[in-house]
């Protein structure tokens, strides 16, 4: 094991009807630094980096949680159970129909309110900025989300001083990452890697997943569903 390697701990929230390529478009590159590879140069997937990625699995009971489409995926832990004094690196949202305020988990919302001022990093991809939005983490920030829901998300949001951008792939503001819909999950995922560990380690990544990405400001979707 390498003592130079940093092992951040990812909290990954899941609720019912999440959208499951919300998150696994980033998960499948962030594998590429879980700790059992990241710290073994042994590993046939090793790539040097200063950090490792750990991530668990948060819903709001130990029960399976029903995305929209795919299999039940089992948590590793509760909302509830993450107490304090323990503080998660990287949070990560996605969305999914799940996500809105009827029916997004309460736990979730308190437990983005406990842990969010402490991470290093919090991202968000599609809706599921607003569930950081209705845990009041985006006032005066800049964020964006899936294009289909923007219109209906920026009046629902009225009033809370964010600026939502409507071109964007992803924005930037500060520690929060936000992502427009579903793929633009993969595509803020590889940006936040090339952030994080540099671009040489990330292209490694993106050679062996086979995934072509967009740039931040390589939005169709703005102009298809008459935002600009």
């Amino acid at each position: 094991m390498s003592e130079s390697v940093q092992v951040l701990k990812l909290a990954v929230c899941l609720f019912d009807d999440v959208a499951l390529l919300d998150f696994t478009g980033a998960l499948e590159q962030f594998g590429f630094l879980v700790p059992h590879i990241a710290l073994d140069p042994k590993s046939p997937f090793y790539i040097a980096s200063k950090f490792a990625i750990d991530p668990i699995y948060l819903g709001p009971t130990e029960a399976p949680v029903r995305p929209a489409t795919g299999p039940h995926l089992v948590p590793t832990r509760t909302y509830g159970s993450v107490q304090n004094g323990e503080q998660f690196d990287l949070i990560l949202v996605p969305g999914g129909i799940g996500s809105f305020p009827d029916a997004v988990p309460q736990s979730l919302i308190s437990f983005l309110k406990r842990q969010a001022p402490g991470a290093k990093y919090v991202l968000s991809v599609c809706t599921g900025s607003w569930v950081l939005a209705q845990a009041g983490l985006l006032q005066g920030k800049r964020a964006t989300t899936n294009k289909a829901s923007f219109s209906m998300i920026k009046n629902a949001t009225e009033g809370q001083g964010i600026a939502w951008v409507p071109k964007a792939r992803w924005v930037v503001d500060g520690n929060y990452w936000t992502s427009s819909g579903v793929t633009a999950g993969a595509d803020m995922g590889n940006a936040f890697l090339v952030h994080l560990v540099g671009d040489e380690a990330t292209k490694k990544i993106r050679g062996v997943v086979e995934i072509s990405v967009r740039d931040e400001g390589d939005d169709d979707f703005a102009a298809f569903y008459g935002l600009v």
